[in-house]
Protein backbone atom coordinates (compact mmCIF):
# COMPACT_ATOMS: atom_id res chain seq x y z
CA UNK A 1 0.00 0.00 0.00
CA UNK A 2 1.33 3.14 -1.17
CA UNK A 3 1.47 6.39 1.33
CA UNK A 4 -0.60 9.93 0.61
CA UNK A 5 2.69 11.27 0.47
CA UNK A 6 3.68 9.04 -2.29
CA UNK A 7 0.55 9.53 -4.70
CA UNK A 8 0.58 13.54 -3.70
CA UNK A 9 4.19 13.56 -4.83
CA UNK A 10 3.46 11.28 -7.99
CA UNK A 11 0.48 13.80 -8.75
CA UNK A 12 3.18 16.59 -8.35
CA UNK A 13 5.63 14.77 -10.80
CA UNK A 14 3.09 14.21 -13.38
CA UNK A 15 1.73 17.98 -13.37
CA UNK A 16 5.15 18.97 -13.76
CA UNK A 17 5.60 16.43 -17.10
CA UNK A 18 2.49 18.72 -18.08
CA UNK A 19 4.35 21.69 -18.40
CA UNK A 20 7.07 20.16 -20.34
CA UNK A 21 4.34 18.56 -22.74
CA UNK A 22 2.73 21.82 -23.17
CA UNK A 23 6.08 23.65 -23.75
CA UNK A 24 7.18 20.82 -26.34
CA UNK A 25 6.16 22.42 -29.05
CA UNK A 26 6.93 25.99 -28.53
CA UNK A 27 9.83 27.71 -29.56
CA UNK A 28 12.67 27.38 -27.05
CA UNK A 29 14.23 30.41 -25.01
CA UNK A 30 17.72 28.95 -23.83
CA UNK A 31 20.39 30.32 -22.47
CA UNK A 32 24.29 28.59 -21.34
CA UNK A 33 25.32 28.21 -18.33
CA UNK A 34 28.63 26.66 -19.59
CA UNK A 35 30.19 25.59 -22.52
CA UNK A 36 27.40 22.94 -23.48
CA UNK A 37 25.47 23.10 -20.51
CA UNK A 38 21.72 24.48 -21.61
CA UNK A 39 18.62 26.26 -19.53
CA UNK A 40 15.30 26.99 -20.51
CA UNK A 41 12.87 28.68 -19.35
CA UNK A 42 11.19 25.42 -19.36
CA UNK A 43 13.45 24.37 -16.83
CA UNK A 44 12.67 27.84 -14.51
CA UNK A 45 8.68 27.39 -14.72
CA UNK A 46 9.02 23.50 -13.40
CA UNK A 47 11.20 24.26 -10.73
CA UNK A 48 9.24 26.86 -9.61
CA UNK A 49 5.86 24.81 -9.86
CA UNK A 50 7.52 22.25 -7.86
CA UNK A 51 9.00 24.35 -5.31
CA UNK A 52 5.70 25.42 -4.61
CA UNK A 53 3.78 22.62 -5.41
CA UNK A 54 6.20 20.51 -2.88
CA UNK A 55 6.06 23.14 -0.35
CA UNK A 56 2.35 21.99 0.19
CA UNK A 57 2.71 19.03 0.64
CA UNK A 58 5.39 18.90 3.00
CA UNK A 59 5.76 22.34 4.61
CA UNK A 60 8.88 23.69 5.91
CA UNK A 61 11.06 20.49 4.43
CA UNK A 62 13.89 22.15 2.34
CA UNK A 63 14.00 22.68 -1.15
CA UNK A 64 17.07 21.48 -3.48
CA UNK A 65 16.89 21.85 -6.88
CA UNK A 66 19.21 22.03 -10.00
CA UNK A 67 18.98 25.47 -11.14
CA UNK A 68 18.92 27.31 -7.59
CA UNK A 69 20.85 24.55 -5.17
CA UNK A 70 23.50 26.75 -3.34
CA UNK A 71 25.48 23.95 -2.49
CA UNK A 72 26.19 20.13 -4.36
CA UNK A 73 25.21 18.29 -1.47
CA UNK A 74 21.80 18.52 0.67
CA UNK A 75 21.59 20.36 3.98
CA UNK A 76 19.16 18.40 6.06
CA UNK A 77 16.09 17.07 5.31
CA UNK A 78 14.82 18.53 2.03
CA UNK A 79 13.07 17.80 -1.45
CA UNK A 80 16.10 17.19 -4.04
CA UNK A 81 14.59 17.83 -7.61
CA UNK A 82 15.48 18.20 -11.34
CA UNK A 83 12.68 19.14 -13.02
CA UNK A 84 13.90 18.75 -16.84
CA UNK A 85 16.54 16.35 -16.32
CA UNK A 86 17.74 16.22 -20.18
CA UNK A 87 17.38 19.84 -21.13
CA UNK A 88 19.33 18.97 -24.19
CA UNK A 89 17.12 16.59 -25.09
CA UNK A 90 14.34 18.71 -24.57
CA UNK A 91 16.22 21.28 -26.44
CA UNK A 92 16.81 18.98 -29.65
CA UNK A 93 12.95 17.35 -29.01
CA UNK A 94 14.08 14.12 -28.27
CA UNK A 95 11.47 12.61 -25.88
CA UNK A 96 14.12 11.38 -23.02
CA UNK A 97 13.27 13.79 -20.80
CA UNK A 98 12.69 13.61 -17.18
CA UNK A 99 11.06 15.25 -13.74
CA UNK A 100 13.12 13.98 -10.95
CA UNK A 101 11.85 14.22 -7.36
CA UNK A 102 13.22 12.89 -4.00
CA UNK A 103 12.90 12.95 -0.44
CA UNK A 104 15.92 13.10 1.47
CA UNK A 105 15.91 12.33 5.06
CA UNK A 106 18.13 11.54 7.32
CA UNK A 107 20.78 10.98 4.63
CA UNK A 108 19.16 9.30 2.27
CA UNK A 109 16.13 8.82 -0.58
CA UNK A 110 13.40 7.91 1.21
CA UNK A 111 10.44 8.37 -1.43
CA UNK A 112 11.30 8.55 -5.25
CA UNK A 113 9.34 10.06 -8.37
CA UNK A 114 10.83 10.41 -11.64
CA UNK A 115 7.90 10.73 -14.58
CA UNK A 116 9.09 11.00 -17.97
CA UNK A 117 6.61 13.00 -19.79
CA UNK A 118 7.16 12.72 -23.25
CA UNK A 119 7.27 8.79 -22.60
CA UNK A 120 3.62 8.52 -20.39
CA UNK A 121 6.00 6.61 -17.81
CA UNK A 122 6.13 7.34 -14.08
CA UNK A 123 8.65 5.05 -11.73
CA UNK A 124 8.19 5.80 -8.06
CA UNK A 125 9.15 3.93 -4.73
CA UNK A 126 9.41 4.08 -0.78
CA UNK A 127 12.06 2.91 1.08
CA UNK A 128 10.86 -0.96 1.56
CA UNK A 129 8.22 -0.78 -0.24
CA UNK A 130 9.61 -1.47 -3.67
CA UNK A 131 9.98 0.32 -7.11
CA UNK A 132 6.94 0.70 -9.75
CA UNK A 133 6.46 1.92 -12.50
CA UNK A 134 2.67 2.76 -14.03
CA UNK A 135 1.07 0.48 -11.94
CA UNK A 136 3.36 -2.25 -11.94
CA UNK A 137 6.00 -4.09 -9.80
CA UNK A 138 9.75 -3.28 -11.46
CA UNK A 139 12.74 -5.60 -10.92
CA UNK A 140 15.87 -5.55 -12.38
CA UNK A 141 16.97 -7.83 -14.81
CA UNK A 142 18.48 -11.64 -14.45
CA UNK A 143 21.29 -11.03 -16.71
CA UNK A 144 24.74 -12.47 -14.86
CA UNK A 145 27.43 -11.64 -17.74
CA UNK A 146 28.48 -8.48 -18.89
CA UNK A 147 28.62 -10.11 -21.99
CA UNK A 148 24.70 -10.25 -22.46
CA UNK A 149 24.43 -6.93 -20.58
CA UNK A 150 22.92 -3.64 -22.36
CA UNK A 151 25.13 -0.90 -20.32
CA UNK A 152 24.35 2.87 -19.92
CA UNK A 153 26.37 5.70 -19.48
CA UNK A 154 26.63 9.84 -19.23
CA UNK A 155 29.28 12.10 -20.25
CA UNK A 156 29.47 15.58 -18.00
CA UNK A 157 28.95 18.94 -19.33
CA UNK A 158 32.89 19.13 -17.87
CA UNK A 159 33.70 16.89 -20.05
CA UNK A 160 37.40 18.26 -20.91
CA UNK A 161 38.13 17.82 -17.50
CA UNK A 162 36.99 14.08 -17.82
CA UNK A 163 37.74 12.92 -21.64
CA UNK A 164 40.40 10.45 -21.30
CA UNK A 165 38.92 8.52 -18.04
CA UNK A 166 35.28 8.40 -20.18
CA UNK A 167 36.83 7.38 -23.45
CA UNK A 168 39.18 4.56 -21.20
CA UNK A 169 35.75 3.01 -20.09
CA UNK A 170 34.59 3.29 -23.50
CA UNK A 171 37.59 1.22 -24.39
CA UNK A 172 37.13 -1.34 -21.60
CA UNK A 173 33.46 -1.52 -21.71
CA UNK A 174 32.44 -2.00 -25.39
CA UNK A 175 34.31 -5.20 -26.08
CA UNK A 176 32.90 -6.64 -22.88
CA UNK A 177 28.99 -6.04 -22.65
CA UNK A 178 26.13 -6.50 -25.42
CA UNK A 179 25.99 -2.56 -25.87
CA UNK A 180 26.32 0.57 -25.10
CA UNK A 181 23.41 3.55 -24.39
CA UNK A 182 23.67 7.00 -24.05
CA UNK A 183 20.21 8.55 -23.70
CA UNK A 184 21.44 12.03 -22.13
CA UNK A 185 19.16 11.74 -18.89
CA UNK A 186 20.80 10.03 -16.18
CA UNK A 187 17.19 9.79 -13.76
CA UNK A 188 16.18 7.57 -17.06
CA UNK A 189 19.25 5.48 -17.19
CA UNK A 190 18.90 4.66 -13.63
CA UNK A 191 15.00 3.96 -13.60
CA UNK A 192 15.83 1.77 -16.56
CA UNK A 193 18.23 0.00 -15.16
CA UNK A 194 15.14 -0.40 -12.10
CA UNK A 195 12.79 -1.63 -14.92
CA UNK A 196 15.43 -4.49 -16.31
CA UNK A 197 16.21 -2.80 -19.42
CA UNK A 198 19.88 -1.96 -18.60
CA UNK A 199 21.97 -4.29 -16.74
CA UNK A 200 24.15 -1.49 -15.43
CA UNK A 201 24.60 2.38 -15.89
CA UNK A 202 27.90 4.42 -14.76
CA UNK A 203 28.66 7.67 -14.58
CA UNK A 204 30.73 10.43 -13.11
CA UNK A 205 29.77 14.02 -12.36
CA UNK A 206 26.60 13.60 -11.17
CA UNK A 207 24.77 15.86 -8.95
CA UNK A 208 22.32 15.05 -5.97
CA UNK A 209 19.60 15.83 -8.72
CA UNK A 210 20.39 13.85 -11.01
CA UNK A 211 20.88 10.70 -8.80
CA UNK A 212 18.81 11.04 -5.72
CA UNK A 213 15.33 9.62 -6.92
CA UNK A 214 17.10 6.94 -9.41
CA UNK A 215 19.48 5.38 -6.77
CA UNK A 216 16.64 4.47 -5.00
CA UNK A 217 14.57 3.45 -7.36
CA UNK A 218 17.57 0.64 -8.56
CA UNK A 219 17.46 -0.08 -5.03
CA UNK A 220 14.23 -0.97 -4.40
CA UNK A 221 13.79 -3.35 -7.61
CA UNK A 222 16.48 -5.34 -6.13
CA UNK A 223 19.59 -3.59 -7.85
CA UNK A 224 22.65 -2.48 -6.52
CA UNK A 225 24.58 1.34 -6.26
CA UNK A 226 28.04 1.27 -5.28
CA UNK A 227 30.48 4.09 -6.38
CA UNK A 228 33.51 2.48 -8.81
CA UNK A 229 35.43 1.25 -5.63
CA UNK A 230 32.40 -0.88 -4.88
CA UNK A 231 31.80 1.09 -1.46
CA UNK A 232 28.71 2.98 -0.60
CA UNK A 233 28.43 6.21 -2.93
CA UNK A 234 28.67 9.80 -2.13
CA UNK A 235 27.58 12.40 -4.03
CA UNK A 236 29.97 13.29 -6.48
CA UNK A 237 31.56 9.76 -6.83
CA UNK A 238 31.74 8.02 -9.87
CA UNK A 239 28.59 5.45 -9.55
CA UNK A 240 27.98 2.13 -10.88
CA UNK A 241 24.25 1.06 -10.62
CA UNK A 242 23.53 -2.55 -11.89
CA UNK A 243 20.86 -5.72 -11.50
CA UNK A 244 23.72 -6.96 -9.07
CA UNK A 245 24.63 -9.68 -10.74
CA UNK A 246 26.82 -7.71 -13.16
CA UNK A 247 27.95 -5.53 -10.30
CA UNK A 248 31.48 -6.75 -9.34
CA UNK A 249 32.08 -7.18 -13.42
CA UNK A 250 31.43 -4.08 -14.30
CA UNK A 251 33.48 -2.89 -11.12
CA UNK A 252 36.65 -4.99 -12.22
CA UNK A 253 35.76 -3.57 -16.02
CA UNK A 254 35.91 -0.26 -14.96
CA UNK A 255 38.66 -0.23 -12.71
CA UNK A 256 40.44 -1.85 -15.40
CA UNK A 257 41.21 -5.47 -14.27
Amino acid sequence: MHSTLLHTTIAAAKAAGEIIREHWRQPRAVRHKGRIDLVTQTDAAVEDFLKERLDAILPGVGFMGEESARSPIPEGDCWIVDPLDGTTNFVHGIPFVAVSIALWREGATRLAVVALPMLDECFYAERGQGAHCNGRPLHVSGITRCEQSLVATGFPYDIDAHKDRILGWLGAVLPRCQGVRRCGAAAADLAYVAAGRYEAFYEAGLKPWDMAAGWLLVEEAGGRVTNILGEAPRFGDVILASNGHVHQEMLDVLKGE
